[in-house]
């Protein structure tokens, strides 16, 4: 029998988010540690804010916010206003009631800012660190790094000698440019929209692309993200950052640091060894002068394993460039996008912790 049509609008609901999001959804455990990190972050806010003035929007719903618009891939921060408003998870993960009013997209941005302009992301990645240790999933011994292009969200045409100070005139609003013949190189030109950027190219083959560069470091038990970070894109900015990272770690036990070829140079080798640091990085024996790693290293089963598990730093990375839309990140600034980094990696690590089983406590 077919059921009727009939359009009824009630007047009255008695209904709250929580009792609309099933018990077992995945958003439930990484919502228990978002509140558990954002309880002890409270101090840290109180120090942020003035006692007196007109009330903004609490960080803790902000950075919430802002793991929605990470976890579902939303692209702006517009579409994510327009998203809550009529989504019931997300309403639900915010804390808000089905009747509060959504913030303007603008006033969440211009309230964005004021965190970025601190290191909540780093501490905040911490305190999920915190959890992960308590529940046993770190090493504190076993860690890869690796380095990836994060391309900056700045045009080719922008990228024009230093000093140059007024733009070239247009005939349209998106003039063609013939770069044919010109030597675009780092040490003359910058880009006039985004001036921390650089031009880089990853191999021979490939295209240049105004881009930074950011690291992982990895700990290699369950794949999380110990310390993440964005330098300039340079030839050299993989190693250096690697022996920065693997310093805030090292401590005074000795720990192993798996990597790929392109970490594989007599002077790291020899900086990771005078900071007690065993490198257990691919051995390139088709470089000139053959490989920094030698029979001390490869002769351990260790070394093997390390060069097994360090391959899943390309999942963080990819999850982190697809998923948190860092692929052709949309901000400016190497402090800018530092920040977002960081807690786009603080997201990956909720999200596996999650599949790795972890209950807030």
């Amino acid at each position: 029998m077919r059921g009727d049509d009939t359009k009824t609008e009630a007047m009255f609901y008695y209904l709250s988010p929580e009792s609309m999001v099933p018990q077992d959804h995945p958003l439930r455990p990484i919502r228990k540690m978002v509140d558990q990190a954002l309880t002890e972050l409270s101090p840290e806010f109180d120090k942020m804010y003035s006692r007196i003035g007109r009330p903004s929007i609490p960080p803790e719903k902000l950075l919430k916010g802002l793991l929605l618009q990470t976890l579902f891939s939303i692209r702006s921060v517009r579409q994510l206003m327009g998203q809550i408003g009529y989504n019931v998870l997300y309403k639900w993960f915010l804390g808000l009631a089905m009747d509060d009013k959504v913030w303007d997209h603008s006033t969440f941005s211009q309230n964005q800012d004021r965190l970025i302009d601190t290191d909540i992301a780093r501490k905040f990645i911490e305190r999920i660190q915190a959890q992960a240790e308590k529940a046993g999933l770190i090493s504190k011994e076993h860690f890869s790094v690796d380095g990836t292009l994060i391309e900056a969200w700045a045009s080719i045409k922008s990228f024009r000698q230093k000093s140059e100070t007024t733009p070239p005139l247009k005939e349209t609003r998106n003039d063609d440019v013939d770069f044919r013949g010109t030597k675009l190189k780092n040490e003359t030109h910058e880009s006039k929209t985004d001036p921390d950027c650089r031009i880089y190219k990853k191999s021979a083959g490939s295209g240049a692309k105004l881009c930074y560069m950011g690291h992982l470091l990895m700990e290699n038990r369950n794949g999380l993200i110990v310390v993440p970070t964005v330098t300039h894109a340079t030839g050299t900015a993989e190693r250096e950052a690697a022996e920065a990272m693997v310093t805030e770690v090292a401590g005074s036990r000795r720990v192993t640091l798996g990597g790929d070829k392109n970490y594989d140079t007599q002077d790291f080798v020899l900086s990771l060894r005078n900071l007690k640091v065993t490198p257990h990085v691919a051995a390139n024996t088709e470089r000139k002068g053959g490989s920094a790693i030698d029979s001390r290293t490869t002769r351990h089963s260790g070394y093997a394993v390390s060069q097994k598990f360090r391959k899943r730093i390309e999942e963080a990375f990819g999850w982190m460039k697809t998923v948190g839309n860092l692929r052709k990140i949309k901000y400016r600034g190497v402090t800018k996008v530092n920040w977002h980094f960081i807690f786009t990696a603080a997201a990956y690590n909720l999200v596996r912790m999650r599949n790795l089983g972890v209950e807030a406590t």
